[in-house]
């Protein structure tokens, strides 16, 4: 049962998916470390200069209170919070260099690999010059 429940673990990758949500939930603490000591420092004094905390701005509108302080303070914290982890995994995650690809100049799909020769959508040569690609008939031609 053991080697059957490790196996599972494995082969659905629970195992890096339990590892990212434990790094994830160290970067949220080095994130939020970011924004409060470094970042809310600056905008505080930006936030006092547009008329105090945003966060206790309501609307009584009839019965109803409406706190849109409340949304837009989530959303500047999204958004600084957002802004800081990705520069983080810019930081950190590296793009690996696509393969070259060739556009086919038939039916403009921009997906072929470099050294293709005929297109596998519409079956065109990609390049007319090369002397290695075996012409094809149209269909119905010489079949008597």
């Amino acid at each position: 049962m053991w080697r059957e429940f490790k196996a599972f673990l494995i082969k659905q990758n629970a195992l890096a998916l339990a590892i990212a949500v434990v790094i994830g939930g160290a970067l949220d603490t080095v994130v939020k470390a970011i924004v409060n000591g470094l970042l809310m420092p600056l905008v505080g004094p930006l936030q006092q200069a547009a008329g105090g905390d945003y966060a206790k701005l309501v609307w009584h509108i009839g019965p109803f209170l409406f706190a849109p302080g409340v949304v837009l303070a989530a959303l500047v914290n999204f958004a600084i919070i957002g802004f800081v982890a990705w520069r983080l995994s810019k930081l950190f995650v590296k793009e690996t260099p696509k393969d070259p690809t060739k556009t086919c100049p038939v039916c403009f799909n921009s997906d072929l690999d470099e050294r293709a020769q005929r297109c596998p959508h519409c079956t065109s040569v990609l390049d007319p010059a090369q002397t290695n690609v075996p012409s094809v008939a149209p269909l119905g031609a010489g079949a008597r």
